[in-house]
């Protein structure tokens, strides 16, 4: 097993969050693509919102999303001006008549909103869309900043998911990773979360941060577990200095080389499993009773840009700087700079930088590596009646899928491809062996294990 780990969990391949993968998007793809998109929205059915706010108040050194650190409320206030307007913007372009099943903010710190301000944005959605009575709404929070208030004003609006970043309660990694969190801030969090009609809360561990060990992730886990979330997202840390600056301030020779990674990860979801959660594909949990416990057992698990989701929607909207979408005629992505951003919009442009028009081949693989990714298994003579066309082509000259067949960490049989049970930690080597893409943009993604 270490030499597979040291084959395949060094790799650095993508998370499959969408496929194809951001990478592949083009600046061919434009606003008038999008606008085209967006008037035929509505008939894909029932569509999910994400909102992208990246601000932050500090830098967590191992971030890797796209957000700015303001000490000052202004900036923030002249966003939040020009995502009414954007949003503006794509219910003209859809119709007006966009039903939202889904709601999700990102960041960023989507709590580093005032509450008047988050109730002011969610007045404005329900105004601009048109919400379905049971729509939900989720939101990621930092634990040190939310204030009761804010709490409050979650609740009022809808909130009935929350997702909050723990990474680890060490403090020898928060002090390596300039992120210091105590275990009653968030314990604090989750009993006013609770109070105000949170009925589903999501912790983000961290594994392979520097000077973390296999006891300290244990022990973070035993904590977290007290709070008894009802979900936990584990990710491996990406180090990429070379796109994300901020990371070179952690000291890579505090780092763990891809065996301990890979003992980490084991140890903490060992130990989730032996708190009572089910292991959700790849690097989610959840408690048995959890809706996306229930999807994973009923083989309806789906994978969008939050990661293992119940999210049904064929149709993803994304809003604000460096949002990407999701259509069924493919995926659309705004501008990164905020202020190129608040350009377009302010000129009454969708803020579109860059997309990828799907093909039938696309949508294909698509299929084969969500299910993979879900399931660790996909049976392509299945996929075949669905398609009506014999789609195990996908099989044939595959060397790198060959390869992890001899290496006995996936088993392909009468066109059923399954990951091994005791490589599952490798299931995107194996969802990498059918991306046609892979290898072809020089882009660094985080590694397999």
């Amino acid at each position: 097993m270490s030499d597979l780990v040291a084959k395949y969990g060094d790799a650095r391949l993508p998370r499959y969050t969408s496929y194809p993968t951001a990478p592949a998007f083009a600046a061919t793809v434009g606003p008038d693509d999008y606008a085209n998109g967006l008037a035929t929205a509505a008939k894909s059915g029932p569509v999910s919102l994400y909102l992208h706010v990246p601000f932050c108040r500090s830098m967590c050194w191992y971030c890797g999303c796209h957000t700015t650190i303001t000490r000052q409320d202004a900036p923030v206030l002249d966003y939040l001006e020009v995502m009414n307007q954007e949003i503006e913007l794509v219910s003209f372009a859809a119709g007006n008549t966009l039903p939202v099943k889904n709601v999700h903010f990102g960041g960023g710190t989507p709590t580093i909103m005032k509450p008047e301000e988050f109730s002011a944005l969610m007045r404005k959605l329900r105004s601009a869309f048109q919400f379905e009575d049971d729509a939900s709404v989720a939101v990621e929070i930092d634990p040190r900043t939310l204030q009761p208030a804010m709490i409050e004003a979650l609740g009022e609006n809808g909130v009935d998911r929350a997702s909050l970043g723990v990474q680890s309660f060490d403090p020898v990694v928060q002090r390596a990773i300039n992120r210091i969190q105590t275990f009653e801030q968030t314990q604090a969090a989750v009993a006013g979360l609770r109070t105000y009609g949170a009925s589903s809360i999501n912790f983000d561990l961290i594994y392979g941060l520097p000077h973390q060990t296999v006891e300290s992730c244990i022990s973070t886990v035993r904590l977290a577990t007290e709070l008894r979330p009802e979900r936990f997202a584990v990710f491996g840390y990406a180090h990429i200095p070379a796109f994300k600056k901020h990371q070179r301030l952690i000291d890579e020779s505090a780092l763990p080389d891809a065996r301990q990674r890979n003992e980490q990860a084991e140890a903490i979801a060992e130990e989730l499993v032996a708190a009572g959660y089910v292991r959700i594909g790849l690097d989610h949990f959840a408690l048995p009773g959890d809706q996306l416990a229930v999807a994973s057992r009923s083989g309806v698990l789906r994978r969008n840009f939050q990661g293992y989701t119940t999210d049904e929607c064929d149709t993803l909207i994304g809003l604000g700087a460096s949002a990407i979408g999701r259509l069924p005629s493919g995926y659309y992505q705004n501008h990164v700079p905020i202020g190129r951003y608040a350009e377009m919009v302010a000129s009454g442009v969708l803020p579109t930088a860059k997309g990828y028009a799907l093909t039938d081949e696309d949508r294909l693989r698509a299929k084969v590596i969500e299910r993979l990714m879900c399931d660790f298994e996909v049976d392509l003579s299945k996929l075949s009646e669905e398609a009506g066309h014999d789609v195990r082509y996908l099989l044939e000259r595959n060397e790198r899928l060959q390869d992890l067949v001899a290496d006995g960490v996936a088993d392909v049989v009468e066109g059923r491809v399954t990951v091994s049970q005791d490589s599952r930690f490798m299931v995107r080597a194996v969802a990498a062996a059918f991306d046609a893409y892979l290898g072809s943009s020089g882009r660094t993604h985080s590694k397999a294990a």
